[in-house]
């Protein structure tokens, strides 16, 4: 055999053995209060069987309790996850840590307790994201800077979001290192409300994303209308595989899901 024809055959056959990239690579599959499709949401086991079924981020939800420290929850009310009447801010924490919050979704998850916000910033894998939704508006902003400066992760491991915009504007002068977005119910049909509108407050708020309902048909329009303001474009929550491969080819750049693993198993696909 030439010299010619051998490395003619070692070139087509690195080709065949080259994989080619997975579906949708670059966009972030972001586990929706954790993997709140099998576990309970924005406990420890929600979090961290994300991370085991190889999620690109969590994204969290946060409050404050009543003596000013910073818990996972997200309803107003207490009653649907921990079974007791109340909200959050009227108990210490030392309270709301005496509240199940695991046997809702299933006898194997009873004794699920509310962790805290430094709990679930610990567990970040190298390489992995959190991102942290306030339920709350500007009070929260001190114990939040305090709490992520002793968390130790590097400013990218740590993505703020919220649908309260002054909220928003307030984290990213407070940790301007770390990429903030501000959350929108966005309706493509309605144009409500106008995405320009939504554009235009975010760049004058210094702000690095959108977070869009992306199942009220977010499209290229929008994407190309954002990554042209220099804003990065993240939509909630989708759990259908058809919808999410209309999102990549508009150009999201990361999906929220309750089911991670579920989701890249059939965009790979």
């Amino acid at each position: 055999m030439t010299l010619t024809r051998a490395l003619t055959v070692l070139t087509g056959f690195a080709i065949l053995n080259t994989a080619s990239p997975a579906y949708g690579a670059g966009v972030e599959i972001i586990a929706h209060r954790g993997a709140s499709y099998l576990a309970p949401e924005n406990t420890m086991a929600s979090v961290q069987l994300a991370w085991a079924l190889n999620a690109d981020a969590v994204e969290i939800d946060v409050m404050l309790s009543k003596d000013g420290r910073i818990v996972l929850f997200h309803d107003k009310a207490m009653k649907r996850l921990a079974g007791v009447e109340g909200k959050v801010s009227d108990r210490t924490y030392d309270e709301l840590r005496r509240l199940d919050v695991g046997k809702w979704k299933h006898a194997k998850y009873a004794g699920e307790r509310i962790p805290l916000l430094a709990e679930a910033l610990a567990s970040i894998p190298a390489g992995k994201r959190m991102f942290v939704e306030l339920k709350t508006g500007l009070e929260i902003v001190p114990e939040l800077k305090r709490v992520v400066a002793a968390a130790g992760k590097k400013p990218e491991q740590i993505v703020f979001i919220s649908f309260n915009h002054e909220a928003c504007v307030r984290v990213k002068k407070v940790l301007p290192g770390h990429v903030v977005a501000h959350i929108s119910r966005y309706e493509r049909e309605k144009n409500k409300p106008p995405i320009e509108d939504l554009i235009k407050q975010a760049t004058a708020g210094k702000l690095d994303a959108l977070d869009l309902d992306g199942n009220h048909g977010v499209s290229a329009k929008e994407a190309s209308l954002m990554k042209a303001a220099g804003l990065g474009f993240y939509v909630w929550t989708i759990n259908d595989p058809e919808r999410a491969r209309v999102l990549i080819t508009a150009g999201v750049d990361g999906i929220t899901t309750d089911r991670p693993d579920w989701l890249r198993r059939r965009l790979d696909r």
